[in-house]
């Protein structure tokens, strides 16, 4: 493999001259410079860009750990990264963890040891001891969506009234059975909107029909399942929410199989709107967090971390985004 030796010795100049001319750090005659491009061209010279970006203090990339893009949230918020990322010449390598805490540690280790000045979170909240040992290495880190460490900035949506905005919105529409298909407790989004769910459910004096299964996850069969046990624990529900669109598309269709009519029946909202929800067939209601603005404030906080100054410490910054409700066909 050639080195930046080798380019220098063909091109007739020092190593010194052969950098400036790669990196544009000072003037180099333009002859030199096309002699050095020749010679770059003819050794098919490969530049350590680990080793330069080292003695730069930067690597210019950043790290994003995510649970999913497949019918998620997650899209958008990865496309508002990249988008805000590459505006200030940064670049993004994206690991998907499925919400496995072994897979997001083996994501964590491998961009610690490899090739990023930051990493954006959307955490378990299984591997906070490592995360926060990342972010004392010098590695600067920002939760997104899920705040799991109160020391460590975070970029999140206000859940809990996500959550009982929903049931207030289903009550106004003379709802009184609200069911509610939920996710993970041991994660922030699931547990809030739970606690805002039934806020609202005991101001109004309604009672609770929900569920979570001992592996949730977010699919369409968990949601038909759900929506099936749901059914079950009270043949009389009128109105159903749903963590996630795919869950809601999943209660839809058990609803159908059901033979009950989606909204004259039963009432059908998503509390994690994604643009997928205006294209079903029956579009869905959702409580809509700003996804592609997570992402972008996100990476901006990402990088104010990585560019200032390493002896100048800042208390963590926490930013909560409000939710905004998108009416449709479903209620």
């Amino acid at each position: 493999m050639a080195t930046l030796k080798d380019v220098a010795k063909l091109a007739c100049v020092d190593v010194s001259t052969v950098s400036r001319a790669l990196n544009n750090t000072s003037y180099v005659h333009p002859d030199t410079k096309a002699r050095i491009y020749a010679a770059v061209k003819e050794l098919s010279y490969q530049p350590n860009v680990l080793a330069q970006g080292l003695r730069q203090g930067k690597r210019h990339t950043i790290g994003v750990v995510i649970p999913r893009l497949h019918f998620a949230v997650f899209a958008e918020i990865a496309q508002g990264i990249e988008i805000e990322a590459g505006k200030r010449g940064y670049a993004t390598l994206i690991c998907h963890t499925e919400d496995d805490p072994r897979l997001e540690r083996d994501c964590l280790n491998r961009l610690r040891n490899g090739f990023v000045d930051g990493i954006i979170i959307a955490s378990t909240g299984k591997n906070n001891r490592l995360l926060r040992d990342i972010h004392a290495s010098g590695i600067a880190v920002t939760q997104i969506v899920r705040q799991q460490d109160p020391k460590i900035n975070s970029v999140i949506a206000d859940y809990s009234v996500i959550g009982y905005e929903a049931v207030k919105y289903l009550a106004s529409k003379g709802c009184t059975e609200i069911g509610l298909i939920n996710g993970s407790m041991d994660l922030a989004p699931y547990r809030e909107r739970y606690n805002g769910y039934q806020r609202a459910l005991k101001e109004l004096g309604l009672s609770e029909t929900s569920t979570t299964s001992l592996n949730p996850d977010n699919s369409f069969e968990y949601g038909y399942q759900c929506t099936e046990d749901l059914l079950e624990q009270n043949p009389d529900l009128d109105a159903i929410m749903a963590a996630v669109d795919i869950q809601g598309m999943g209660a839809m269709r058990a609803l159908k199989d059901h033979g009950l009519r989606v909204p004259d029946q039963v009432r059908l909202i998503s509390l994690t709107g994604h643009t997928i929800g205006e294209l079903l067939e029956t579009t869905m209601t959702s409580m809509e967090i700003p996804a592609k603005d997570m992402g972008i404030k996100a990476t901006r906080m990402l990088l104010e971390e990585i560019e200032s100054d390493s002896d100048q410490k800042t208390a963590p910054q926490h930013l909560i985004l409000s939710s905004a409700l998108v009416e449709r066909e479903s209620s």
